[in-house]
This record gives C-alpha cells, structure tokens and sequence, in this order.
C-alpha cells in the first residue's frame, strides 16, 4: 500500500513539474515577444515653422470714454415745473431740459426790482440835492449803497431762477429720464444723463517696456464682441506722464471720429496699437503651442533614430511673440522650415512615435470667421 502511494505522488510531482515548464516556456515567448513589440504609432496633424512679415503693433484691452459725459442734476432743490426732453434723445448745446418752480422767486425778484428803482430815485433826487449843499455827503453816500444793495439783492434772486431752468452743457444724447412732473427735486439728484457719442476717447494702459515706443499720432484699431465684423481706427493723442507704481504700466489714450455713434462710453474694447513698420517673424498655429506653467512648448516632428524608423515627436521649449488669428509668432526655440504637431498634443511624450495626417485637421486662419461664434 505504501509503495502504491509513494507512487501516485511521484507520479503527480512529475505531472506539476510537466505543467511548471511549459508555463515557464509560454511566459518567456511572451516577455520576449513584448519586448520587441512596438506599439502603433499615434496619428497627428502638422504644420510648418514660416517665415512672414506681420505689421508690428501693441494688444490692450480697454474701454470707451466720453469726451463730454454728465450726470446733469439740480444744484438747488424745487418742484418740477416742466420736462422738455425725451428720453434718448440728441439735444444742442443750452437746450432746456428740467424747470423748476420759480413763482416765490419771480415775485420776490419783482419786489426787489421796485425797490431798486425807488432807491435809484431817491439817489437822483439826493444827487441834485447834494450839488446844492442842501444834503450832507453822508446821505448821499447812503443813497447809493441802498442801491447797490438792492440790485445785488435782486442779481441773486435771478441768479437763482436761473439754476432752477436746466438746460444742456454741450451737445450729446440723453439717457433714460430719472424724474416725473411735479416731484420735488433734492439738489445734486440725477435728472438724465448726457453723453456726447462724437468723437470718443478709449483709454487702455501699456507696460512700461513699451513706453520709448509710443507716441501720440500713431494709429490704434478697436475691436469689440458688440460688432464682431466692425473695426474702428483712431489715433493715439495722449499719453500719461506718470506711470502706475502698482502695475508699472502709462495709461494711453485714442481717439475716435464715431459718427455712427456705435461706440458707446462704458464699453469693453481691444484696442491695438499699430507701428507703421513690419517686423520678420516666425509663425505657427496656435494648436501647436503647449502652454504650462513652467514654460510654452512644442513637439517637433523629426526622422526616428531607432531601428524601426518612421517618424518621432521631440519636445522643444519656445517663447512666443504676438499673435494674429490662429496663428503665433515664436521669438526663439524654433527654425525656420521645422515640422511641429498641432493637435493632439496632450497625449504626445518625448522621442514618441507618430504619423502625420492633416485630412480632418481644419485650416488655421490669420482672420478667422468660424460659423459658430
């Protein structure tokens, strides 16, 4: 019985060693096969390093200010009398807007004026008076400050009737109305506002590197989300003498005809400066450029030094300069006539094996219109 097991034993032991081989083997093929395994290369469109001549100019972003813009309110208080205006409308320079009630003032002005006649009377009267020593100079010299005063009484009265009749500053286009026919009116509460549309100025700033180049005179060109398929021309025609000790930047103003009166105060705009000469730049698609904290990148597309050959990405570091619709412009990292990947960089590493093919990738454009914006 004992040899029988013994046997049995010998004979699995034989069996599990039979099996442990071929498993060994089996794993080994496969090791040896996964070494020499390449995987398949990944698919990605490309584009060529050009050199171009991009006019040279300056991007901002800023905003549209009114030459003349007023809040008009009451300087005195009173009740409104009369509303001569429509909302929205365009007005002329001293065209009436609000009056406020002056009746108590009128009367009192009428009140004043009889007795600044009858002091002017009496004044003649003491006058001749006085050329006959009949009156001594003392009452004389009472007469004429009696008028003085009266007519300074009633100056003031209609200096006062005056600011109580508001009309407009300067020529422009009303706001929405903010009072009602017989309210009574604080002093300094906002009436309308008025903006003169013709021209206007935008206002942006510029870091201080740029300042040796600027200059008044020099032509800027507005864009804004309002009218994506408009561009607005300007000039510079001032310059801050001082600069932000915050951010270190001049602040810049333009100048626009806007007759159209599409520009309007408040409005965010990007503005470019615009230098008169072309500068020799580098230019790629915008796709290309991996931007990370530590620096902008691009894979360049190369001949493989392997033995399989083919093509592989390697990982350059770049600066990158201005850029005009799909397209940037590269200081330094990159040649002339280099291939780079534009698309699906991010699952691109280094010495990566790749295969171009730009049939779907769609074209980069310097002005670019896409359907869906």
């Amino acid at each position: 019985m004992k040899k029988k097991i013994a046997l049995s034993i010998a004979i699995v032991l034989v069996v599990l060693a039979g099996l442990a081989g071929v498993k060994v083997r089996q794993i080994k093929k496969l090791m040896a096969a996964a070494a020499t395994m390449m995987p398949p290369p990944e698919s990605v469109s490309s584009a060529v390093a050009r050199e171009e001549k991009w006019q040279d100019t300056l991007p901002a972003v800023g905003s549209i200010v009114a030459v003349q813009g007023v809040t008009i309110s009451a300087e005195i208080p009173g009740t409104v009398q009369e509303i001569a205006f429509e909302s929205g409308a365009v007005v002329a320079k001293d065209d009436l807007l609000v009056k406020l009630d002056v009746s108590s003032e009128e009367a009192q002005l009428r009140s004043l004026v009889a007795q600044a006649d009858l002091a002017r009377t009496n004044l003649v009267r003491i006058q001749s008076l006085r050329s006959e020593n009949t009156v001594s100079q003392a009452e004389l010299d009472q007469a004429e400050t009696s008028l003085k005063q009266y007519v300074a009484n009633a100056d003031n009265v209609r200096a006062t009737v005056a600011k109580k009749v508001i009309r407009a500053p300067f020529a422009g286009r009303l706001g929405i109305r903010q009072v009602n026919l017989g309210q009574y009116l604080e002093a300094a509460k906002p009436i309308v506002s008025l903006q003169s549309l013709a021209p206007v100025f935008g206002d942006f700033s510029l870091p201080q590197q740029e300042l040796a180049r600027l200059k008044t005179g020099l032509s800027v060109r507005v864009t804004t989300d309002t009218y994506p398929d408009k561009v607005f021309n300007g000039t510079i025609t001032a310059i801050n003498p001082d600069l932000d000790p915050v951010t270190r930047s001049v602040r810049v103003q333009a100048t626009f005809e806007n007759k159209d009166h599409l520009l309007r105060p408040g409005m965010f705009t990007r503005m470019e400066v615009m230098f008169p000469e072309q500068q020799p730049v580098l230019t790629i698609p915008a796709t290309s450029v991996l931007s990370a904290p530590y620096g902008d990148s691009v894979f360049v597309i190369e001949p493989g030094t392997n033995s399989a050959g083919g093509l592989v990405v390697r990982k350059q570091f770049i600066r990158v300069g201005l850029a005009k619709g799909d397209y940037v412009s590269v200081v330094s990292g990159l040649k002339p006539g280099e291939r780079v990947a534009s698309s699906g960089l991010f699952k691109l590493r280094n010495n990566m094996s790749v295969a171009e093919s730009n049939d779907i990738t769609p074209k980069s454009e310097k002005k670019p219109t896409p359907s869906d914006s």
